[in-house]
Protein backbone atom coordinates (compact mmCIF):
# COMPACT_ATOMS: atom_id res chain seq x y z
CA UNK A 1 0.00 0.00 0.00
CA UNK A 2 1.16 3.44 -0.89
CA UNK A 3 1.91 5.90 1.78
CA UNK A 4 -0.58 8.63 3.21
CA UNK A 5 -0.41 12.10 1.77
CA UNK A 6 2.24 14.11 4.54
CA UNK A 7 5.05 11.41 4.52
CA UNK A 8 5.71 7.63 4.28
CA UNK A 9 8.58 5.90 2.10
CA UNK A 10 8.42 6.07 -1.80
CA UNK A 11 10.77 4.46 -4.28
CA UNK A 12 13.61 5.63 -4.90
CA UNK A 13 13.25 5.80 -8.58
CA UNK A 14 10.26 7.92 -9.91
CA UNK A 15 7.78 6.05 -11.97
CA UNK A 16 7.20 9.51 -14.17
CA UNK A 17 10.16 11.83 -14.13
CA UNK A 18 10.33 15.46 -16.34
CA UNK A 19 13.63 17.37 -15.50
CA UNK A 20 13.42 20.87 -17.42
CA UNK A 21 10.87 19.97 -20.26
CA UNK A 22 10.18 23.02 -22.37
CA UNK A 23 7.63 23.34 -25.15
CA UNK A 24 7.23 25.48 -28.56
CA UNK A 25 4.61 26.02 -31.05
CA UNK A 26 6.29 28.30 -33.48
CA UNK A 27 7.08 31.46 -31.32
CA UNK A 28 4.61 30.49 -28.22
CA UNK A 29 6.61 29.47 -25.53
CA UNK A 30 3.71 26.85 -23.82
CA UNK A 31 6.58 25.17 -21.21
CA UNK A 32 9.35 26.81 -20.41
CA UNK A 33 12.04 24.94 -17.70
CA UNK A 34 9.15 22.65 -16.00
CA UNK A 35 10.13 19.62 -13.29
CA UNK A 36 7.83 17.16 -11.70
CA UNK A 37 8.13 13.78 -10.19
CA UNK A 38 5.40 11.28 -9.76
CA UNK A 39 5.98 8.34 -7.43
CA UNK A 40 4.17 5.01 -6.96
CA UNK A 41 1.85 5.69 -4.16
CA UNK A 42 2.22 9.50 -4.28
CA UNK A 43 -0.39 12.59 -5.67
CA UNK A 44 1.48 15.50 -7.66
CA UNK A 45 -0.93 18.32 -8.00
CA UNK A 46 -0.30 20.41 -10.99
CA UNK A 47 -1.93 23.74 -9.97
CA UNK A 48 -2.03 26.94 -12.04
CA UNK A 49 -4.78 29.46 -13.89
CA UNK A 50 -6.16 29.31 -17.24
CA UNK A 51 -3.05 29.62 -19.88
CA UNK A 52 -0.63 28.60 -17.28
CA UNK A 53 0.15 25.49 -19.16
CA UNK A 54 -1.29 22.77 -17.53
CA UNK A 55 -3.14 21.59 -20.57
CA UNK A 56 -0.06 21.49 -22.90
CA UNK A 57 2.03 19.19 -19.82
CA UNK A 58 -0.52 16.61 -19.98
CA UNK A 59 -0.20 16.03 -24.02
CA UNK A 60 3.35 15.36 -23.22
CA UNK A 61 3.05 13.23 -20.29
CA UNK A 62 -0.13 11.56 -22.56
CA UNK A 63 2.07 10.64 -25.42
CA UNK A 64 -0.07 13.32 -27.92
CA UNK A 65 2.77 16.09 -27.90
CA UNK A 66 6.58 15.86 -27.90
CA UNK A 67 8.82 18.00 -25.54
CA UNK A 68 11.26 20.55 -27.98
CA UNK A 69 13.81 20.39 -24.78
CA UNK A 70 14.44 18.79 -21.56
CA UNK A 71 14.32 15.07 -20.36
CA UNK A 72 10.76 12.76 -19.62
CA UNK A 73 11.89 9.66 -18.01
CA UNK A 74 9.47 6.67 -16.97
CA UNK A 75 10.76 4.51 -14.70
CA UNK A 76 14.38 5.85 -15.17
CA UNK A 77 14.70 5.47 -18.64
CA UNK A 78 14.44 8.56 -20.55
CA UNK A 79 12.06 8.30 -23.55
CA UNK A 80 9.79 10.07 -25.88
CA UNK A 81 6.29 9.20 -26.26
CA UNK A 82 5.33 8.72 -29.77
CA UNK A 83 1.99 8.56 -29.34
CA UNK A 84 -1.10 8.41 -26.63
CA UNK A 85 -0.73 4.56 -27.86
CA UNK A 86 2.45 4.31 -26.47
CA UNK A 87 1.58 5.93 -23.27
CA UNK A 88 -0.97 3.31 -22.51
CA UNK A 89 1.85 0.58 -23.15
CA UNK A 90 3.75 2.41 -20.98
CA UNK A 91 0.97 2.39 -18.16
CA UNK A 92 0.16 5.65 -18.53
CA UNK A 93 -3.82 6.68 -18.23
CA UNK A 94 -4.84 10.25 -18.62
CA UNK A 95 -8.75 10.90 -17.97
CA UNK A 96 -9.74 14.29 -19.37
CA UNK A 97 -12.89 16.36 -18.45
CA UNK A 98 -14.80 15.17 -21.02
CA UNK A 99 -14.11 11.59 -20.40
CA UNK A 100 -14.78 10.35 -23.75
CA UNK A 101 -17.65 8.74 -22.93
CA UNK A 102 -21.23 7.01 -24.73
CA UNK A 103 -23.59 8.43 -22.46
CA UNK A 104 -26.73 5.80 -23.96
CA UNK A 105 -24.38 2.47 -23.19
CA UNK A 106 -24.12 0.72 -19.99
CA UNK A 107 -21.79 1.59 -17.55
CA UNK A 108 -20.19 -1.96 -18.43
CA UNK A 109 -19.98 -1.49 -22.15
CA UNK A 110 -18.14 1.94 -21.18
CA UNK A 111 -15.59 0.12 -18.67
CA UNK A 112 -14.49 -1.69 -21.37
CA UNK A 113 -14.78 0.86 -24.68
CA UNK A 114 -12.24 -0.27 -27.26
CA UNK A 115 -11.26 -2.96 -25.01
CA UNK A 116 -14.19 -5.63 -25.28
CA UNK A 117 -13.21 -9.28 -23.85
CA UNK A 118 -14.74 -11.90 -26.51
CA UNK A 119 -16.50 -16.05 -26.66
CA UNK A 120 -16.09 -18.00 -29.51
CA UNK A 121 -14.42 -18.12 -32.76
CA UNK A 122 -14.78 -16.81 -36.38
CA UNK A 123 -18.57 -16.54 -37.34
CA UNK A 124 -19.91 -17.15 -33.79
CA UNK A 125 -17.41 -14.73 -32.12
CA UNK A 126 -19.42 -12.49 -29.75
CA UNK A 127 -18.94 -9.99 -26.92
CA UNK A 128 -18.61 -11.63 -23.56
CA UNK A 129 -21.59 -9.58 -21.75
CA UNK A 130 -21.45 -11.46 -18.65
CA UNK A 131 -17.58 -11.38 -17.83
CA UNK A 132 -17.90 -7.73 -18.52
CA UNK A 133 -20.77 -6.98 -16.57
CA UNK A 134 -19.28 -9.10 -13.42
CA UNK A 135 -15.16 -7.62 -13.94
CA UNK A 136 -17.02 -3.72 -14.17
CA UNK A 137 -19.53 -4.69 -11.23
CA UNK A 138 -16.44 -6.54 -9.02
CA UNK A 139 -13.88 -3.89 -10.06
CA UNK A 140 -16.08 -0.66 -8.94
CA UNK A 141 -16.80 -2.62 -5.53
CA UNK A 142 -13.09 -3.22 -5.10
CA UNK A 143 -12.53 0.74 -5.04
CA UNK A 144 -15.53 1.20 -3.54
CA UNK A 145 -18.20 2.20 -5.57
CA UNK A 146 -21.29 0.57 -4.91
CA UNK A 147 -23.29 1.52 -8.06
CA UNK A 148 -27.25 0.52 -7.96
CA UNK A 149 -26.90 -1.00 -11.97
CA UNK A 150 -23.95 -1.64 -14.57
CA UNK A 151 -26.55 -1.64 -16.77
CA UNK A 152 -27.74 1.39 -16.41
CA UNK A 153 -26.55 4.16 -19.18
CA UNK A 154 -23.43 5.94 -18.07
CA UNK A 155 -24.71 9.13 -18.89
CA UNK A 156 -27.59 8.71 -16.12
CA UNK A 157 -24.80 8.59 -13.29
CA UNK A 158 -23.42 12.38 -12.02
CA UNK A 159 -20.38 13.57 -13.12
CA UNK A 160 -18.32 12.91 -9.90
CA UNK A 161 -19.85 9.16 -10.38
CA UNK A 162 -18.82 9.13 -13.81
CA UNK A 163 -15.30 10.49 -13.05
CA UNK A 164 -15.06 7.24 -10.33
CA UNK A 165 -15.75 4.91 -13.64
CA UNK A 166 -13.31 6.13 -15.37
CA UNK A 167 -10.35 5.88 -12.31
CA UNK A 168 -11.37 2.28 -11.12
CA UNK A 169 -11.40 1.34 -15.00
CA UNK A 170 -7.43 3.00 -15.63
CA UNK A 171 -6.81 0.66 -12.56
CA UNK A 172 -8.16 -2.55 -13.61
CA UNK A 173 -6.44 -1.95 -16.81
CA UNK A 174 -2.89 -1.73 -15.01
CA UNK A 175 -2.12 1.66 -15.24
CA UNK A 176 0.88 2.46 -12.93
CA UNK A 177 0.67 6.43 -13.30
CA UNK A 178 -2.94 8.18 -13.52
CA UNK A 179 -3.39 11.42 -15.24
CA UNK A 180 -6.19 13.16 -13.93
CA UNK A 181 -7.27 16.65 -15.82
CA UNK A 182 -9.57 19.01 -13.75
CA UNK A 183 -11.58 15.92 -12.25
CA UNK A 184 -13.97 18.49 -10.06
CA UNK A 185 -13.76 21.63 -11.93
CA UNK A 186 -17.26 21.35 -13.20
CA UNK A 187 -18.79 19.18 -9.65
CA UNK A 188 -20.25 20.43 -6.57
CA UNK A 189 -18.92 20.32 -3.31
CA UNK A 190 -20.29 17.03 -2.56
CA UNK A 191 -19.57 15.28 -5.74
CA UNK A 192 -15.86 16.76 -5.52
CA UNK A 193 -15.33 15.35 -2.03
CA UNK A 194 -16.37 11.75 -3.68
CA UNK A 195 -14.14 11.92 -6.62
CA UNK A 196 -11.45 12.71 -4.16
CA UNK A 197 -12.22 10.31 -2.48
CA UNK A 198 -11.16 7.66 -4.88
CA UNK A 199 -8.30 10.07 -6.25
CA UNK A 200 -6.89 8.98 -2.80
CA UNK A 201 -8.21 5.31 -3.03
CA UNK A 202 -6.03 5.05 -6.97
CA UNK A 203 -2.85 6.36 -4.95
CA UNK A 204 -3.51 3.94 -1.73
CA UNK A 205 -3.38 1.49 -4.29
CA UNK A 206 0.08 1.88 -5.33
CA UNK A 207 -0.70 4.27 -8.22
CA UNK A 208 1.29 7.64 -8.64
CA UNK A 209 -1.04 10.09 -9.39
CA UNK A 210 -1.00 13.62 -11.42
CA UNK A 211 -4.07 15.67 -10.16
CA UNK A 212 -4.37 18.71 -12.89
CA UNK A 213 -6.67 21.21 -11.04
CA UNK A 214 -7.05 25.06 -10.19
CA UNK A 215 -8.20 24.75 -6.93
CA UNK A 216 -5.56 24.58 -3.79
CA UNK A 217 -8.14 23.22 -1.88
CA UNK A 218 -8.79 20.57 -3.27
CA UNK A 219 -5.20 19.84 -3.67
CA UNK A 220 -4.10 20.77 -0.34
CA UNK A 221 -6.75 18.00 1.09
CA UNK A 222 -4.58 14.90 -1.16
CA UNK A 223 -1.68 15.80 -2.64
CA UNK A 224 1.87 15.02 -1.19
CA UNK A 225 3.80 17.16 -4.16
CA UNK A 226 2.65 20.52 -5.47
CA UNK A 227 4.08 22.46 -8.92
CA UNK A 228 2.72 25.51 -9.54
CA UNK A 229 2.70 27.09 -13.17
CA UNK A 230 2.19 30.28 -14.37
CA UNK A 231 2.23 31.21 -17.76
CA UNK A 232 4.05 28.03 -18.92
CA UNK A 233 6.87 28.42 -16.35
CA UNK A 234 7.33 27.08 -12.79
CA UNK A 235 6.01 29.64 -10.40
CA UNK A 236 6.75 26.98 -6.89
CA UNK A 237 7.82 23.26 -5.96
CA UNK A 238 6.57 21.77 -2.82
CA UNK A 239 6.30 19.02 -0.92
CA UNK A 240 3.15 18.87 1.35
CA UNK A 241 5.22 18.92 4.47
CA UNK A 242 6.84 22.48 3.11
CA UNK A 243 3.61 24.72 2.88
CA UNK A 244 0.07 25.34 4.30
CA UNK A 245 -2.69 25.87 2.21
CA UNK A 246 -2.72 29.55 3.17
CA UNK A 247 0.57 29.79 1.45
CA UNK A 248 -0.27 27.71 -1.77
CA UNK A 249 -3.83 29.41 -1.80
CA UNK A 250 -1.97 32.66 -1.99
CA UNK A 251 1.24 31.70 -4.38
CA UNK A 252 -1.97 29.95 -6.68
CA UNK A 253 -3.62 33.54 -6.56
CA UNK A 254 -0.90 35.10 -7.32
CA UNK A 255 1.34 36.78 -4.32
CA UNK A 256 2.82 39.31 -4.48
CA UNK A 257 0.55 40.60 -7.16
CA UNK A 258 -2.78 40.00 -5.09
CA UNK A 259 -1.26 42.29 -2.10
CA UNK A 260 -0.53 44.87 -5.25
CA UNK A 261 -4.51 44.43 -5.81
CA UNK A 262 -5.37 44.85 -2.48
CA UNK A 263 -3.66 47.98 -1.85
CA UNK A 264 -5.10 49.66 -4.42
CA UNK A 265 -8.81 48.87 -3.98
CA UNK A 266 -7.97 49.91 -0.42
CA UNK A 267 -7.27 52.77 -1.92
CA UNK A 268 -10.22 53.10 -4.11
CA UNK A 269 -12.32 52.91 -0.93
CA UNK A 270 -10.39 55.81 0.97
CA UNK A 271 -10.76 57.72 -1.94
CA UNK A 272 -14.48 57.41 -2.68
CA UNK A 273 -16.67 55.07 -4.70
CA UNK A 274 -17.03 57.46 -7.54
CA UNK A 275 -13.52 59.57 -7.12
CA UNK A 276 -10.72 57.89 -9.64
CA UNK A 277 -7.48 56.27 -7.77
CA UNK A 278 -5.14 59.00 -7.15
CA UNK A 279 -7.24 61.67 -7.21
CA UNK A 280 -8.28 63.86 -4.26
CA UNK A 281 -12.59 64.40 -4.32
CA UNK A 282 -13.99 67.86 -4.98
CA UNK A 283 -14.48 70.01 -2.54
CA UNK A 284 -17.96 72.52 -1.98
CA UNK A 285 -15.74 75.47 -3.13
CA UNK A 286 -14.55 73.77 -6.22
CA UNK A 287 -18.52 72.46 -7.46
CA UNK A 288 -19.43 76.42 -6.49
CA UNK A 289 -16.48 77.56 -9.50
CA UNK A 290 -17.94 74.76 -11.95
CA UNK A 291 -21.21 76.44 -11.47
CA UNK A 292 -20.30 80.49 -12.24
Amino acid sequence: MGPQAGGGTVMSTPLVKLTGVSKYYGNIRALRDVSLEVSAGEITCVLGDNGAGKSTLIKIIAGLHRHDAGTFEIEGEETVLANPRAALDRGIATVYQDLAVVPLMPVWRNFFLGSEPTRGRGPFRRLDVAHMRETTRAELLRMGIDLRDVDQPIGTLSGGERQCVAIARAVHFGAKVLVLDEPTAALGVKQSGVVLKYVAAARDAGLGVVLITHNPHHAHLVGDRFVLLKRGAMAGSHTRDSITLDELTRQMAGGSELDELSHELERVAESGPDTPSGSTPATASDRDDTTR
